[in-house]
């Protein structure tokens, strides 16, 4: 579903993705992580279309669509959730679901995508998705948005930066439900074990490039081999 091949990205001189090809099946589960600094974040935008490779392809169900606005990666059913979601003022929660889902909305719908990750419909819907809000609940609004969307990849860069254990739990909880459906491929970036534990794969990505890549139970003992080990020579 999901190629990228030969990817590179440039800026101010520096390389920040080098060479980078893979696949991703629809349906698989998909965590990217590595060092701060490696590329993670910048391969995710430029899957999203946020940035454009300086050279390669970027190939959905066979296009190449490495030359579409983010509008555009968004009508194939593309979606991304921020590490820092945007906040909006005026804007009730009710009306950016509608707004993700394209059309009109009922109340049982919003409702439903609310709960899916956690939240009271009643006390969330005529909320704004302002500053009243915490980063934990904005953050699975965010989430509730793209469910609204039938996305088809949805992409999430570090969803558990800056949030409390108790959302941090939903969150996860909410992951695994994302992963029933067989038609949403997840990639997503994140330094967290219990959210490496969830995933199919495993990606590590340094200096820009994919250092590793593997299933889950091969990958993951290799990751808290390495912490355990950096952990003890400190």
């Amino acid at each position: 579903m999901l190629t990228l091949s030969n990817l590179c990205f440039e800026a101010a001189g520096n390389h920040i993705i080098r060479d980078i090809s893979a696949d991703f099946e629809e349906g698989s589960f998909s965590v990217i992580t590595g060092p701060n600094g490696g590329g993670k974040s910048t391969l995710a935008r430029l899957i999203m279309g946020m940035e454009r490779p300086t050279s390669g392809q970027i190939l959905w169900d066979g296009k190449d669509i490495s030359g579409l606005t983010i509008d555009e990666r968004a009508k194939l059913g593309i979606g991304y959730a921020f590490q820092q979601p945007a906040r909006f003022k005026g804007m009730s929660v009710r009306a950016l679901l509608t707004l993700a889902h394209g059309k009109a909305l009922s109340h049982d719908q919003a409702c439903a995508y609310l709960s899916a990750v956690g939240l009271c419909a009643n006390e969330y819907l005529d909320r704004d998705a302002d500053a009243s809000l915490s980063g934990g609940e904005l953050k699975r609004i965010e989430i509730a948005t793209l469910l609204a969307r039938d996305l088809r990849l949805a992409i999430f860069d570090e969803p558990e930066a800056g949030i409390d254990l108790w959302s941090f739990a939903k969150l996860v909880e909410t992951f695994q439900q994302l992963h029933e459906n067989p038609r949403l491929s997840i990639l997503l970036i994140s330094h967290q074990e219990r959210i490496m534990n969830m995933a199919d794969e495993i990606l590590i990505v340094e200096n820009g490039k994919i250092t590793q890549r593997g299933k889950r139970e091969a990958v993951l003992p290799t990751i808290m081999q390495d912490l355990s080990s950096c952990e003890y020579k400190r």
